[in-house]
């Protein structure tokens, strides 16, 4: 089977992650994802939400905010202004939140919260997964921030997040679809996984006829292949470049 861009079923896009693309947040990285492209800053705050300090004493607090730019895609979208988004907003930045915080032990940050922004620049299908994996690459630069400035004794223990598309377009199992892909596939779904190999989040739609379990089988075990090379690849990250502020 040839795909719309010629890779392989079980290759990815090329993928970059470019971490410090922002001056002033505690962590910040460039996801990219293919043509898919999304900055994801981390912000530190020496606080936590009223309900989190009663119902969590001495605990921390990580939360996400996701937002589509105007022209991210083929046509403008009007900004979601004054508290008022989607209801896909809503379910992608309360995924990509409940993701990072299957990271790490939530006392070992103190009271304090991590806001993760994941702002989509240009958008060619798999905003969530290129989110949620850059955000956990921004999430350890700002816990690493968080050691130099003396606000934590040490890095705490991180579990790798990564998030992956997968589907079946005309028939076949394929990683990592771009736009055109997820549009016309017959199932779509996202896969998101912890290091170890521990599942956060399985989501799949069938569009057109119900999925087999023997097909929802081979689309987890293809997501897992492409998980693992996104781990090297967070990993890698994580050895070059700035991290922090600048």
């Amino acid at each position: 089977m040839t795909r719309i861009d010629g890779r392989r079923p079980d290759q990815l896009r090329e993928i970059r992650f470019t971490r410090g693309f922002t001056r002033y947040a505690e962590g910040s990285v460039l996801s990219e994802f293919g043509n898919t492209r999304v900055l994801c800053n981390a912000s530190v705050q020496d606080r936590v939400p009223a309900w989190s300090r009663d119902q969590r004493p001495g605990e921390g607090w990580i939360t996400a905010e996701y937002a589509m730019l105007p022209r991210a895609t083929h046509d403008r979208s009007g900004r979601e202004r004054d508290g008022k988004v989607g209801g896909r907003t809503q379910e992608i930045q309360r995924l990509i939140g409940r993701s990072l915080r299957m990271s790490l032990d939530l006392a070992a940050l103190g009271e304090r919260t991590i806001t993760l922004d994941c702002d989509v620049l240009q958008a060619d299908g798999g905003t969530r997964t290129a989110a949620i994996t850059g955000a956990w690459i921004a999430l350890h630069d700002a816990l690493s921030w968080m050691v130099g400035q003396g606000m934590l004794k040490a890095l705490p223990a991180l579990q790798p997040i990564a998030a992956i598309s997968v589907g079946l377009f005309r028939g076949d199992p394929v990683l990592d679809l771009c736009y055109h892909e997820d549009r016309e596939a017959g199932v779509d779904g996202t896969v998101v996984m912890t290091g170890d190999g521990r599942l956060i989040e399985v989501g799949f739609t069938a569009e057109g006829r119900p999925m087999g379990r023997e097909e929802m089988d081979t689309l987890l075990g293809l997501a897992h292949g492409g998980l693992v090379t996104l781990w090297a690849m967070q990993r890698a990250a994580l050895e070059t470049g700035l991290g922090g502020p600048r």
